[in-house]
């Protein structure tokens, strides 16, 4: 188990390097794109505490990035019905263009990535990984 985790960190780190290559043209970064992605993924506007829930991050480092989004106006803040102090973070139109532009860098990249890998492996590692994190995550409580 420990030489799969080592590997997964290393797999971690070169898919960040990767992903920063990839968009660095539009100015983002791989942590940049990820909760543009989250916000684009997620049915309805939400605060910076449900990003970082869904993104399995930390929520400050979130909150900084949200900011950084922020001020170059790719998100913007809405008030929450539900919540006076927990802003809804909403993706402005662009930021909606990055992220497009992002996912057609990305398409072509992972089409060549993915080339090599066979189906049925790539759908054994998702499993092999979802059930780890899981483990993860319920073992964190104890």
């Amino acid at each position: 188990m420990t030489d799969v985790i080592l590997a997964m960190f290393r797999a971690n780190n070169a898919t960040l390097a990767w992903g920063d290559r990839i968009v660095s043209p539009l100015g983002l970064t791989s942590a940049r794109w990820q909760i543009l992605g989250a916000i684009v993924q997620a049915d309805r506007a939400q605060p910076v505490a449900w990003l970082a829930r869904d993104l399995g991050a930390n929520r400050q480092n979130v909150q900084r990035i949200v900011n950084d989004l922020e001020k170059d106006g790719l998100v913007s803040f809405e008030p929450n019905p539900h919540h006076k102090r927990a802003q809804l973070v909403v993706l402005t139109s662009k930021g909606q263009e990055t992220y497009d532009a992002a996912i057609g860098l990305y398409g072509p990249r992972l089409e060549a990535l993915a080339q090599d890998f066979a189906v049925e492996d790539l759908q054994a590692t998702r499993r092999v990984l979802t059930a780890l994190r899981t483990k993860l995550e319920t073992s964190a409580a104890d």
